[in-house]
C-alpha cells in the first residue's frame, strides 16, 4: 500500500488539507480545553500527545519533502512513533501547536513553489516501495485527517459524516 491514509483523504486536494490543518488543530484544541491531557481511551494518546506527535511528524515530513527533491530516488527514513512519543510529557499543547503551525506553513510554501513536474518525482519508502512525490503529500494530508478525526472525537464533535473512515491508524 503506497498510502495507508488514502481512505482519509478521499478526493480532497492534499495541499488544501495541509494548509487548513493548523487552523483546524487550534479550533479543536480550544474546544477540548482542559481535557487536553486526558487520553481518549486506555493506551491511546491524549490530545496534547497527538499535537506533539503532529509537530514531530512535521519535522520528519519537512525533511522528506526536501530530500526527495534534492536526491534522485530518495529513500525515506522511517521512524518509530512510539519511541519518539516517549518525550511527549515534556511538551505542552500550545508549544506543539505553534511548532506544528510554523513548520507546516514553511512546508506548504515549499510545495506551492514547486513546478507540477515535481509531483511525479520518484522516491522510495522502505515499507511501501517506490512512489511519486505526490503520494508523499497525500500521505501527509491523510495523516492530518486521521488525527483531526481523533481530536474531533475528543472535542465531542459530531462525526457522522466521517463514520466510514477508520480513526485509529495511529494512537
Amino acid at each position: 500500500m503506497l498510502n495507508p491514509y488514502a481512505s482519509h483523504l478521499g478526493g480532497r486536494d492534499p495541499l488544501a488539507v495541509m494548509a487548513r490543518t493548523p487552523d483546524e488543530l487550534r479550533r479543536l484544541a480550544a474546544a477540548i480545553g482542559p481535557r487536553i491531557d486526558r487520553p481518549r481511551a486506555l493506551g491511546k494518546w491524549s490530545p496534547r500527545e497527538i499535537l506533539a506527535h503532529l509537530a514531530d511528524c512535521e519535522i520528519a515530513f519537512g525533511f522528506r519533502l526536501r530530500q526527495a527533491l534534492a536526491e534522485d530516488h530518495h529513500r525515506v527514513q522511517p521512524f518509530d512513533q512510539d519511541r519518539w512519543a516517549a518525550s511527549y510529557a515534556a511538551y505542552d499543547a500550545e508549544a506543539a501547536l505553534d511548532t506544528f503551525a510554523a513548520l507546516r506553513n514553511w512546508n506548504v510554501k515549499l510545495v506551492r513553489s514547486l513546478p507540477s513536474s515535481a509531483m511525479a518525482r520518484p522516491l522510495v519508502h522502505p515499507e511501501r516501495g517506490e512512489m511519486p512525490y505526490r503520494v508523499l503529500l497525500e500521505s501527509i494530508a491523510g495523516h492530518d485527517l486521521n488525527h483531526l478525526a481523533q481530536l474531533e472525537e475528543a472535542a465531542g464533535a459530531d462525526l457522522t459524516s466521517r463514520a466510514s473512515r477508520p480513526r485509529d491508524a495511529e494512537r
